[in-house]
């Protein structure tokens, strides 16, 4: 092939003689996965006789460099990436855009696909895991966007439904006419309004990082102020009803191809300093909200209104009927017009026929509760950070506060608006048919506690019936969407990358928030759950002995860290032996401690990489040099890896509070790549003592 746009028609990249590819490997975090795609191209490329380079955006910066007699001579280019890629330089060539974990899994059918990929034009951007052009690229786009808002998301669900819950419970008590009332003035009034605050914010951070992942920063403004008249337009400008999740996913999406359109329009250069933080965001800003205003707005409170005449006009048919509908209607947009239009009518016949409120009381907590059973029944199907929120969703569902469930019907609204619906309907038709009354206007378990349910078994029969028809009817979608799509296991969501340190991680495999990363460091700058910390790189250890053996990873990993079995069949058992075995080089003070910070970090989310591979570690001052152990399981532990293998080459590393840098950056980039290599792995896994190990651990470089 020597045609610069790619190789000729006819047959598959592989199938012609001599080709020649580049690549660029990027993920959000630039650890893990950006080493793992390029050592997997790269080694495909081996196997098949493609000539391949492969450029690593990583958080170290770019290294393999492509030149420009590289991408000159090439055939094709593949970029998997997760995050932007400036792709200028490649004009002229067939690029294929996609996912980094189309890099790691199916290198030769990207192989296949980018013979026929578009020639790229001049004055371009790879946006994150865009497909190869038509609508393909156009759907990847718009599923990262939305990943990207339900990231961001999640904390403001979490910290605000929790406040909320826990006030209510401790601070509240039951009224019939505001339900669960927290007296003016009191301690849990003000953590009830905190979290009332978290709520509020949760739909404008949704709404706006949908926009900033298309339109990036220009985008923000106008996709948060969209956000919030989905979230509370009956205050802003008097509307009849908000347009919850599902208005503010329509504002994100809107602000964000507003503002790339207009950022195409060409303007003198006088203009184009002040594009981005002045003309821009007012003009997305006022075209979006008027258009919301005047042209959303209406229809929706048009439907509100028709909706509660209708279903004030029902409330003398079956209990059955009715409770289905009510349970339907509750569970399609946790607290969005339609739910609201449930609950209000529900509410409004309070003392005249509490039967419809106990309907809704029911079917309130049903989506909350079953999304977080759902996540505990299939753990595989969900990613670390689903695996949290699902917990945080079952208290919330407890204490009636369906919005726990919307993180999850916004990353899968065609899976999950159906089963919360089928088990609305079943918890509301039982609580239905059961007689089921409720005095006051709130729902969930939490009523049943301040004595305003009537037929209390029949309620918990009915939620719980609701639940698990949602868990189940959940799982099934999801399983089903991954066998029409070929995906054998895992998170449907893109889960966030395993973060190969440090403080915090940020939300949303693939996505575009900033993450903190690092061996126990966080960039200070960086996004996510944690807290990044930017520190000063500690001396690097102490040189062997002359004459003795080589260093491992810059003698940070030494005989005393190896262990040829582990003992232990669990997790938290591994972690424990592996940090008394780092205790013993004198390099940790606090066994315990260290032991407690490990596992604090799994519970952001795995540290299971895939490939039976896991790399837990700590940041604390309990250790006082940075120390990394090795150790093998021939039966493996469950670590939560997304590929759902066990881990059977366990890595522990242990840095103090002011030790990385960019030596441990390196570090973690070296072992992330070689562990990719299929023979190094099972080299290091057959080594029959620690010396051999150690002799297989020098590969890397």
């Amino acid at each position: 092939m020597t045609s610069p746009s790619g190789p000729p028609d006819g047959g598959s990249v592989s199938g012609h003689e001599p080709v020649k590819l580049v690549a660029v490997t990027a993920c959000p975090t630039g650890i893990a996965h950006t080493y793992m795609a390029a050592e997997k191209l790269q080694q495909a490329a081996d196997r098949l006789g493609i000539s391949m380079k492969v450029e690593t955006q990583g958080s170290i910066g770019a290294e393999n460099v492509l030149t420009d007699n590289d991408v000159r001579e090439a055939d094709g280019v593949i970029i998997a990436a997760d995050k932007e890629v400036d792709l200028e330089r490649f004009a002229g060539k067939r690029v294929l855009s996609t996912g980094v974990a189309d890099g790691i899994h199916k290198p030769e059918e990207l192989f296949d696909r980018v013979r026929t990929a578009p020639v790229q034009a001049a004055g371009t951007s790879a946006a994150p895991g865009s497909g190869g052009g038509g609508g393909g690229r156009q759907r990847s786009q718009a599923y990262k966007a939305l990943m990207n808002g339900v990231s961001h998301m999640i904390p403001f669900v979490v910290v605000g439904g929790l406040l909320l819950a826990v006030s209510l419970s401790l601070g509240g008590h039951a009224d019939a006419k505001g339900g669960l009332v927290i007296p003016d003035g009191t301690f849990w009034f003000y953590v009830n309004k905190l979290g009332v605050t978290g709520f509020s914010l949760m739909l404008p951070i949704f709404s706006g990082y949908i926009a900033y992942a298309l339109g990036d920063r220009p985008a923000l403004v106008p996709g948060m102020i969209g956000g919030f008249l989905a979230a509370d337009a009956v205050h802003i400008y008097g509307a009849d009803a908000n347009a919850g999740f599902l208005g503010a996913i329509a504002t994100g999406f809107l602000a964000g191809y507003l503002v790339g359109w207009i950022k195409k329009v060409k303007v003198p250069k006088v203009v184009q300093p002040i594009m981005p933080i002045i003309v821009i965001p007012i003009l997305s800003t006022l075209a979006l909200g008027l258009f919301y205003i005047y042209v959303i707005g209406r229809p929706i409170s048009w439907v509100f209104t028709h909706l509660t005449s209708w279903l004030n006009g029902m409330t003398g048919s079956s209990a059955i009927v009715l409770g289905t509908l009510i349970g339907l209607m509750i569970a399609f947009d946790m607290g969005g017009p339609v739910n609201k239009t449930a609950f209000l009518v529900a509410v409004g016949l309070i003392g005249t026929n509490n039967h419809v409120m106990g309907m809704a009381a029911a079917a309130i907590p049903v989506m909350p509760l079953g999304q977080g059973l759902a996540t505990l029944m299939r753990r595989k199907l969900y990613g670390a950070e689903e695996r949290e929120t699902g917990l945080a969703a079952l208290f919330m569902g407890f204490f009636g506060i369906s919005e726990g469930a919307i993180p999850f019907a916004a990353a899968r609204p065609a899976q999950v608006i159906p089963a919360n619906m089928l088990g609305g309907a079943v918890a509301g038709a039982i609580a239905g048919v059961a007689g089921v009354q409720d005095s006051v206007p709130h729902g969930g378990p939490i009523v049943s506690l301040f004595g305003a349910i009537s037929g209390v078994v029949m309620f918990f029969v009915a939620i719980a019936a609701g639940a698990v028809v949602t868990a189940l009817t959940t799982n099934a979608l999801i399983e089903f969407k991954q066998r029409r799509d070929g995906v054998t296991g895992g998170p449907a969501v893109l889960a966030p990358e395993p973060v190969l340190a440090g403080a915090g991680v940020g939300v949303g495999a693939g996505v575009g928030a900033g993450v903190g990363v690092g061996v126990g460091v966080g960039s200070a700058d960086g996004g996510g759950l944690g807290a990044g910390t930017a520190v000063q790189a500690q001396p690097a250890a102490a040189p062997v002995a002359a004459g003795g053996p080589p260093e491992v990873l810059s003698g940070y990993l030494t005989g005393q860290t190896v262990k040829t079995e582990l003992a232990s069949g669990s997790k938290e058992a591994a972690i424990r032996e592996m940090a008394q075995m780092l205790a013993t080089t004198g390099n940790v003070r606090d066994v315990d401690e260290l032991v407690r910070v490990a596992l604090a970090r799994e519970a952001q989310g795995t540290t299971g990489l895939g490939e039976s591979i896991a790399i837990p570690h700590a940041k604390t001052d309990a250790v006082i040099r940075p120390t990394v152990g090795f150790a093998r399981s021939d039966e493996g532990i469950e670590w939560g890896a997304l590929d759902g293998t066990k881990a059977r080459l366990v890595f522990m590393i242990s840095v103090p509070e002011a030790a990385a840098g960019d030596e441990h950056l390196r570090i973690l980039a070296l072992l992330s790549r070689k562990l990719m290599d299929t023979g190094f792995r099972e080299r290091l896994q057959a080594a029959p003592d620690e010396a051999a190990i150690l002799e297989v651990l020098r590969e890397i470089r």
